[in-house]
């Protein structure tokens, strides 16, 4: 059980997924200036990145592995991201259209999004079973979704103040993203266990 506690708390704080180790930046630069953007983009790629795990880790684990296929990898997994894509599009299309035209072009972009394939890589590089690789991209979408809404909350926030001319729209975004990743660095001295 602490081992599940560990993950989720490392994922979510500690080696948050945009703040610590970069990835995915494209979505939380673009679809960050709402919030409402912010959390329906939080929970698309919550929705990928839990499917996509658990389906790249069981081809890993079953299909890639005992053919000798481990070179195939990086192709397969994003074909499966890229298909659970197209999926989420096109029910998002259909149930929530006005989420759907919200979040434009960003929607696509998560078939390209680094944060959903490195997590499936990541489970695999590090020996995770079955059940820690579930938590462990629950958790990082969760840590990636906090990030998102966070700083789209600033970013709404930043539309109501008077900044510098030289410094309006990606400059300010840039600095306050830093500012927030030096900030989630904090927890880097957490201990658990």
């Amino acid at each position: 059980m602490l081992e599940y506690i560990s993950i989720i708390i490392t994922a979510i704080f500690v080696n948050n997924i945009v703040f610590a180790q970069f990835l995915g930046i494209c979505p939380f630069l673009g679809v960050s200036k709402k919030l409402s953007s912010a959390v329906g983009m939080g929970a698309a790629v919550t929705f990928v990145m839990l499917m996509a795990t658990t389906i790249t880790w069981l081809l890993q684990t079953f299909v890639l592995v005992p053919c000798g296929l481990e070179y195939m990898q990086t192709i397969v997994f994003i074909l499966v991201i890229a298909a659970l894509v197209q999926m989420l599009e096109m029910i998002m299309k259909k149930v929530t259209p006005a989420l759907y035209l919200s979040l434009g072009v960003f929607l696509p972009l998560i078939t390209t999004n680094c944060a959903v394939l490195g997590v499936a890589i990541k489970v695999i590089t590090d020996g995770l079973n079955l059940g820690q690789s579930v938590v462990y991209a629950i958790a990082t979408a969760i840590g990636f979704t906090l990030a998102l809404v966070i700083f789209a909350g600033v970013r709404e926030q930043l539309e109501l103040v008077n900044v510098p001319r030289a410094m309006r729209g990606v400059p300010i975004a840039l600095v306050v993203a830093g500012l927030l990743a030096m900030a989630f660095m904090g927890f880097s001295g957490i201990k658990i266990g």
